[in-house]
């Protein structure tokens, strides 16, 4: 199966780097081949590459779009936009900032995959909508190459950015664009500079204006980007009338976000750094019994009847539902927000401290966390736990 197995998908390889290319002001290239000479693994257009890289002593997890030509059986490329600290008490992107600054073509880089389940369907024939915003356009790269030379349905590919500098892979689109017909382009710059040319429409693209752009048809849409840009154009498409089924997206988080209000229904630029892959899980319908924080030392001294989890430092104690697929999901129902990525124990983020108690993991961990700490989106509780959510 394109893509390869999910047993062998979750084995760390090594890659050479082969090419580092700037594409933007942001976005930098890597274009990587297996150290062993062997061809890269297949993967259907969309999927990801989870990097384990050692960053000032530290092993982190990161995971990155291939954006390349899914025909070329050689290379894989990955493109990383740098992520700046957003305010001075925030750090900038551990992860980016070390493969822009310290990784050189020849170096290696240990790499899982490829995953992820937001890809390209080829059965269907319908004309499709490449809706992008900002590093968002990376798996978008992948489906156009793919699309231009391996089919011949209409394809829209609209990308929004804040201008020229950080506009990554532009001649590439337009190059794509050019090998067949039914093939159209739409740049779209929120604020150009006055040395920008290469751009279709300026400001945010809206309703009327997306309309203008697609004739009537029946549509596949497929979406990535910031998450503004993608609770906007959610809401955009459905007031639109577009089947939810059509609309294929790359998020973190549950859809019903997709459909809060307070985001305009129009096509935002690049405003907040773009979310890499994701796994879109939904939350149980029952909402499990929840104790209050006070109520916590009362029980924590009562006979272990029941699968109790007490989530530390709000010292809110909830009874298990077997309903929830995950702690991640139990804690989310309860109103406490922990760090999240890619809700497959793929990425560690959501790594919390297992204060008391055991787990078990329904999906195996890509990485095994340390002694004493664990993974929420990947576990259940095997009897009473004290979970401690890292700040």
């Amino acid at each position: 199966m394109p893509g390869g197995s999910l047993t062998s998908s979750r084995i760390f390889r090594d890659y050479k780097v082969v090419a580092k290319l700037a594409e933007s002001d942001v976005i930098t290239s890597f274009t990587l081949a297996l150290a062993d000479g062997a061809d890269a693994p297949a993967y259907r257009p969309g999927q990801y590459l989870v990097f384990r890289l050692l960053v000032n002593g530290a092993a982190v997890l990161r995971n990155y779009s291939v954006s390349g030509d899914p025909a070329d059986a050689r290379v894989l490329r990955i493109a990383v936009k740098r992520e700046s600290a957003p305010m001075a008490h925030v750090p900038a992107g551990l992860g980016s900032n070390h493969l822009h600054d310290h990784v050189r073509v020849g170096d290696i880089l240990t790499a899982a995959g490829p995953m992820g389940d937001f890809v390209l369907c080829e059965a269907s024939q319908r004309p499709v909508v490449l809706l992008s915003g900002g590093v968002g356009l990376t798996p978008m790269m992948c489906m156009l190459h793919r699309l231009v030379k391996s089919s011949q349905r209409r394809v829209f590919f609209i990308h929004a950015c804040e201008n020229g500098k950080v506009h990554a892979f532009a001649n590439e689109v337009r190059a794509l664009a050019g090998m067949r017909e039914g093939v159209a382009v739409h740049f779209c710059y929120r604020s150009p500079d006055s040395v920008d040319l290469g751009f279709h429409s300026q400001g945010l693209l809206a309703r009327e204006q997306l309309q203008a752009l697609l004739p009537l048809d029946d549509y596949d849409f497929y979406l990535c980007g910031p998450g503004l840009f993608m609770q906007a154009n959610w809401r955009m498409l459905r007031g639109l009338g577009v089947d939810q089924q059509r609309i294929h997206y790359e998020f973190f988080g549950p859809a019903t976000v997709l459909e809060e209000q307070g985001a305009p229904a129009e096509v935002v630029a690049e405003r907040v750094p773009v979310v890499p892959e994701a796994s879109v899980s939904q939350a149980p319908t029952a909402l499990p019994a929840i104790r209050k924080p006070e109520q916590m030392q009362v029980e924590s001294n009562t006979a272990a009847t029941g699968l109790q989890v007490s989530f530390m430092p709000s010292g809110t104690v909830v009874d298990w539902s077997d309903g929830c697929e995950s702690l991640l999901e139990l804690a989310e129902l309860s109103g406490l927000n922990p760090d999240f990525n890619c809700r497959a124990g793929l990425c560690n983020t959501c790594m919390s401290t297992l204060v008391s108690g055991q787990i078990e993991y329904f999906e195996p961990p890509l990485d095994d966390p340390p002694p004493g700490r664990m993974l929420l989106c990947c576990s259940r509780p095997l009897g009473p736990v004290v979970i401690e959510i890292d700040a």
